[in-house]
């Protein structure tokens, strides 16, 4: 029976037995045995009661066998929602109620914390833990190497993805196989990704980069994967030499150069770095190519849409922005009050449309409405504006935007004059309340390691370059910005801590 996506990403694979996952510990599975694991799972989801179109949430560690959990949700026609595995009991109750999930699959250490969550909710709970044992898997053991594959069409529902929620609650990201689909097989054309590529895969899988950008393309060419549980500095290193290609946030880039032993010999064999989830700083491409020759490709994605844009493979990948938009992908900046667009250059919303867009926030129809509009454009909340050579740029999140005397000041402006100043490492700029202005620009600075930053120095020179309206009332000095699991600097944390009015 037709399942597209199970049929394009693993099915085509079934009898390789060439390794599909390079794992730490040096051994491999081959992709026959990958997909016969994934029928056993299949057949054992079966076995607990679930039909298809049924949630599945999965809270579970980096391991082979959770992968093959995604492909055996794929295969059943259920619905996988993959869950960060640093939610906390409290959080996981909204999950599972809002999705509607009837199973959850977690590590055996977490079950009897669960236990009074699972019972009120009458959800069933199944073991998975980081080594591959556990009862889903003492299950799967006694079932059979093949399964017959659910039917599915692209516009069937193949994952949530529960958005970060750093304001409200958490929404639900419906994602069908189109969606997945189609965004794989336009980044393994414009990544020029081949089946002889090895891609070094330390990224979390409950997240859209590490799981259905990194895998999927990997699954779609046939390519391996050196599959690692995180990102462990000795690991990669030892690791990279075997790559042809990875994909990493700018954290990942960042902890690479502070390595001596990170040389431009260990990166000579590398076609690709990709980065995302997170801005890379200038300076780290710019310190990045000085090290390796290697120019990182940036691109720009999101929970509800996986990759919009991407710096080209062939031409100039431009530091300070995420390319253009991807084949298939309209993408304009508007004006947030009218929802015109606005003139080339001027910074705005970003707004974009195509067959990766998800189609819409599960059980919550008015904020589908709200950021889903009737020709298809969803409206990002991110911040952004088109140079005269076409390339985006991402200025910030709408929410991050700063309002002070009635002028609108964007954080990434002044983030970006700041990270230029001698002994900085890198900046996060906020709006905190202020009598007059009602929001005044507040800059916490990270200085660069062994410097002893002037602050005072670092303000004057930074407001050389910025207009009066914009200069931060005052600079900090922390030792680091909180990140959330995909490195992206946690603003609403700095505000809840930085909340004094000036």
């Amino acid at each position: 029976m037709a399942n597209p996506l199970y049929d394009r990403l693993f099915g085509v694979h079934a009898s390789k037995t060439a390794p599909f996952l390079l794992l730490q510990d040096g051994t491999s599975v081959s992709y026959a045995t990958f997909l016969e694991e994934t029928a056993q799972l299949a057949h054992a989801l079966v076995k607990c009661g679930l039909k298809p179109g049924d949630r599945v949430a999965a809270q579970v560690e980096k391991s082979p066998q959770a992968l093959a959990l995604y492909a055996a949700c794929t295969q059943a026609g259920l619905i996988f929602l993959p869950l960060n595995i640093a939610y906390t009991v409290s959080e996981l109750s909204y999950f599972l109620e809002n999705s509607g999930a009837s199973h959850i699959v977690c590590d055996a250490s977490k079950v009897q914390g669960l236990s009074e969550l699972t019972n009120q909710l009458g959800v069933v709970c199944k073991t998975l833990n980081a080594d591959g044992s556990g009862s889903l898997m003492e299950l799967a053991a006694t079932q059979p190497v093949s399964f017959e594959t659910v039917e599915r069409d692209l516009n069937d529902l193949a994952a949530f993805l529960y958005t970060s929620g750093t304001t409200g609650r958490s929404k639900g990201a419906m994602l069908t196989q189109g969606n997945l689909l189609s965004n794989a097989e336009t980044l393994v054309e414009y990544w020029q990704f081949e089946r002889e590529d090895v891609l070094l895969h330390a990224l979390p899988i409950f997240h859209t980069h590490g799981l259905f950008v990194a895998t999927n393309v990997m699954l779609l060419v046939g390519g391996s994967m050196i599959f690692l549980p995180k990102f462990d500095l000795d690991a990669v290193l030892k690791f990279l030499p075997k790559a042809t290609s990875m994909m990493g946030v700018p954290t990942f880039y960042t902890r690479l150069l502070s390595d001596e032993r990170f040389t431009k010999n260990i990166a000579a064999h590398m076609r690709l770095f990709i980065s995302g989830s997170a801005p890379l700083l200038a300076e780290t491409h710019r310190q990045f190519e000085d090290r390796t020759g290697h120019r990182i490709l940036e691109r720009y994605g999101m929970t509800e849409t996986n990759m919009n844009t991407s710096n080209p493979y062939d031409g100039e990948r431009r530091a300070g922005t995420v390319g253009f938009p991807l084949p298939g992908v309209d993408l304009k900046i508007t004006n947030a009050e009218t929802g015109e667009a606005v003139p080339q250059g001027e910074t705005g919303i970003i707004e974009v449309r195509g067959p990766n867009v998800f189609i819409g926030y599960w059980q919550m129809p008015d904020k589908t409405a709200a950021e889903l509009r009737e020709d298809g454009f969803f409206i990002t909340g991110d911040l952004g504006k088109i140079d005269e050579d076409g390339y985006v740029q991402i200025v910030g999140r709408n929410k991050d935007l700063i309002i002070s005397g009635g002028y609108n000041i964007y954080p990434k402006e002044i983030e970006l004059v700041l990270d230029e100043q001698p002994g900085v490492l890198e900046t996060a700029v906020i709006g905190i309340p202020h009598a007059d202005f009602g929001e005044a620009v507040l800059g916490l600075v990270v200085p660069q390691k062994g410097h002893e930053l002037d602050l005072e120095a670092t303000l004057n020179a930074a407001k050389a370059s910025l207009a009066r309206f914009k200069h931060p009332q005052k600079l900090i000095l922390v030792n680091e910005l909180p990140r959330n699991t995909m490195g992206k600097v946690q603003k609403n944390l700095l505000r809840e801590q930085f909340s004094e009015p000036v």
